[in-house]
């Protein structure tokens, strides 16, 4: 059974903001200055299982990092939109590409420019330490906080009602 207040069989899609989301709001720097991001295995883990049921993934990040991008991709990820200055924009492009209607889609942000997107879709999600203004927009608040698996959280909900998740696929890479 799950915990989100959404009628979760109509999810297709997830997209994901990737600092404070998919890695920890604290990021160390490089020497460089670079961001140095830490993932979670078991969120990385939930994105290729989905990916390889069928479900489209997309990752809209103000960040630019080669690291990044190449993790996803590693993962089974092809719409990784980087520099996202206005990600509306980038929602949009992708839902034109793909087809995806608003209400098949789920939106895991947590902060300010995440807002736009999260107004748009279907299931606004947010980790437990998002910013007030996005647990007020979101329709579901992880109990956990970005970095520390909430993609895994959403993901694996949505793949249980739909009867997806501990299938053959489960079992392998």
């Amino acid at each position: 059974m799950s915990s989100i207040n959404y009628d979760l069989s109509k999810i297709k899609a997830f997209i994901f903001d990737v600092d404070g989301v998919l890695s920890s709001q604290s990021i160390p720097l490089s020497i460089d200055g670079e961001p140095m991001r830490t993932v979670n295995i078991r969120d990385g883990y939930a994105l290729n299982l989905a990916g390889r049921a069928g479900y489209g993934l997309a990752i809209i990040t103000g960040g630019n990092s080669d690291a990044v991008r190449l993790r996803f991709e590693r993962l089974g990820i092809k719409d990784i939109y980087m520099r996202a200055s206005m990600k509306i924009v980038n929602y949009n492009d992708y839902i034109e590409k793909t087809g995806y209607l608003p209400e098949e889609i789920v939106y895991i942000g947590d902060d300010i420019p995440d807002y736009q997107v999260m107004e748009r879709v279907g299931l606004p999600v947010a980790p437990a330490d998002a910013a007030p203004e996005i647990k007020e927009v979101a329709k579901y608040i992880s109990p956990f906080n970005g970095g520390e698996g909430v993609a895994r959280d959403v993901i694996s909900q949505v793949m249980k009602v739909q009867g997806k998740w501990m299938t053959a696929e489960a079992f392998g890479w």
